[in-house]
């Protein structure tokens, strides 16, 4: 199986994905994306515990003791008792009892490790996941970290897992996009807001895609990445475990990621905090949000939501929770850019005149998993007179990203590096003290105010950016000469055509 993987030049993912595909068989891929990825978690925690045992062992002398769980407690290591180490496990692969070996290894894990609890899937041992195909994702995933060096290792596990995430999230279609935000919005997302350093919240972290990109920015830019904490919260306690898991693999603290049924309205598990960022991606046009509940919540400060539709009480969530100077990026339904229903229009008029809507993103079609539903990306700033930026508290900008993006397949567009460094480029040259921004017929606008303020406060980009600039070096005559020639050639055929045809009917009579 190694040699396999090694040799072909098709990335290991694909490569990981493709084989794994194949020992589905008659499990759907809801089910079956708990199997695979707590088995790659599985392999993460048993590499890092491993490098670190086999250090103990040497220190022995020292006064280190392998079996101690706080030497690896200290060392910020998953402590992994014996029954539950892959190479104990791999040993078993082939016992029919497999699965069972696998869930006890999960529960002895979770005993072990406070922070696990509830977390991992014991989903091994039953009967529809044949023991062989069990047996033989142990020898696939085994293959995954090539090398024993712990960071190498979570590099390639967290890359392994965050694909997977993505191609079960494909898989499972609509279901799918409940626990995943496509990987290019989320990098968009990231890119634009730069969140370097303070408090990240998501009030509806699905599997905390958002805090692994918001990770990502800050190693690529030479950041430290405990210079961010992560707060979230999650109604799911399914896609809660798999947020758990996704974040553990990148070693981030999870601690403040909550699970509760009630969800962030009726349920807010961070009530007090007040995040330097928010990044957000909500249902599109919840109706089942519990408003019926909060007639006079304190968070209704620029209009009271209504109850059919949580968008704007989304935005009012979001706002709540940010800091003095606070900035959120977050993805809604394009309906709530123009929508007066239920107040709708009065909240987003607050909004505006309230100087808190930096930036307005049009995204293409078939960017979600979930839902054909179009939808736009809204920035908000806490402190549009400054914050390390220049002023614009009276003017907004508008982006149209419509025709962005690529198809990966028939249902499913998707923004490239390029795509999205245009995106981010344009927002940062807008609003930094020292950028270098231009308006773009049929792309970008920085509009006043005053003109959305005349355009009833609807925010539609489209309404803004107008249409591009026709190429200015266009040929009319030349063109126009093209189409006569072309339409004279094709009526000479259809001449030639309808004379080949007479002449055939006149040889039929003959003959008759």
């Amino acid at each position: 199986m190694a040699k396999n993987v090694t040799e072909n030049k098709e990335p290991l993912e694909n490569q990981l994905w493709k084989a794994a595909d194949k020992l589905r068989k008659n499990i759907d891929a809801a089910e079956y994306k708990h199997v695979v990825l707590g088995l790659i978690f599985l392999k993460y925690i048993s590499d890092s515990f491993e490098e670190l045992h086999k250090k103990l062992i040497q220190e022995i002398n020292d006064g280190a003791d392998p079996e101690d769980r706080d030497e690896y407690e200290a060392e910020n290591v998953f402590f992994v008792p014996s029954n539950a180490r892959w190479e104990s496990l791999l040993s078993k692969a082939k016992d029919p009892q497999i699965g069972k070996h696998v869930d006890d290894a999960m529960d002895s894990i979770e005993k072990e490790n406070p922070s696990l609890k509830g977390v991992l899937p014991k989903v091994y041992a039953r009967q529809n996941l044949d023991p062989v195909s069990l047996g033989e994702l142990f020898d696939l995933i085994g293959n995954i970290a090539l090398g024993d060096v712990k960071s190498r290792s979570a590099d390639v596990l967290g890359h392994v897992f965050e694909y997977f995430l993505g191609e079960f999230a494909l898989a499972e279609g609509k279901k799918g996009g409940q626990f995943y935000t496509p990987r290019s919005v989320v990098e968009l997302l990231v890119q634009m807001l730069e969140p370097y350093k303070g408090r990240v919240f998501d009030p509806c972290c699905g599997s905390g895609g958002m805090f692994v990109q918001s990770e990502k920015f800050v190693k690529k830019h030479q950041g430290l990445v405990n210079d961010i904490s992560i707060y979230g919260q999650e109604s799911n306690q399914t896609t809660w475990r798999l947020c758990k898991m996704n974040l553990a693999i990148r070693g981030i603290d999870s601690s403040q990621v909550k699970w509760n049924m009630e969800g962030s309205f009726l349920n807010d598990a961070h009530p007090d905090l007040k995040a330097d960022y928010v990044l957000a991606n909500p249902p599109f046009n919840d109706s089942d949000w519990g408003g019926d509940q909060l007639h006079n919540d304190g968070r209704w400060q620029y209009g009271k939501p209504p109850a059919g539709n949580a968008n704007f009480a989304w935005i009012q969530h979001f706002l709540y929770h940010l800091c003095p100077t606070g900035q959120a990026g977050i993805v809604l339904a394009k309906g709530a850019l123009t929508s007066k229903t239920g107040g709708e229009g009065d909240i987003r008029k607050a909004l505006v005149e309230k100087n808190l809507i930096d930036c307005i993103v049009n995204l293409p079609a078939k960017l979600f998993l979930n839902t054909q539903i179009p939808a736009a990306l809204w920035f908000f700033n806490r402190d549009r007179t400054n914050g390390g930026f220049r002023d614009r508290s009276k003017e907004i900008l508008f982006i149209d990203a419509r025709n962005m993006g690529h198809l990966i397949n028939r249902r499913t567009r998707e923004f490239s590096e390029e795509d999205i460094r245009k995106i981010a480029d344009t927002f940062h040259s807008w609003r930094n003290k020292k950028g270098k921004y231009e308006d773009i017929a049929g792309f970008c606008a920085s509009a006043p105010i005053s003109h959305v303020a005349e355009l009833d406060y609807v925010l539609t980009p489209g309404r803004y950016v107008g249409l591009p600039q026709e190429e200015d070096d266009f040929d009319f005559t030349e063109r126009f000469n093209s189409l006569k020639a072309e339409f004279e050639g094709q009526v000479k055929e259809e001449e030639r055509l309808d004379k080949i045809i007479e002449e055939n009917l006149e040889k039929i009579k003959l003959g008759q």
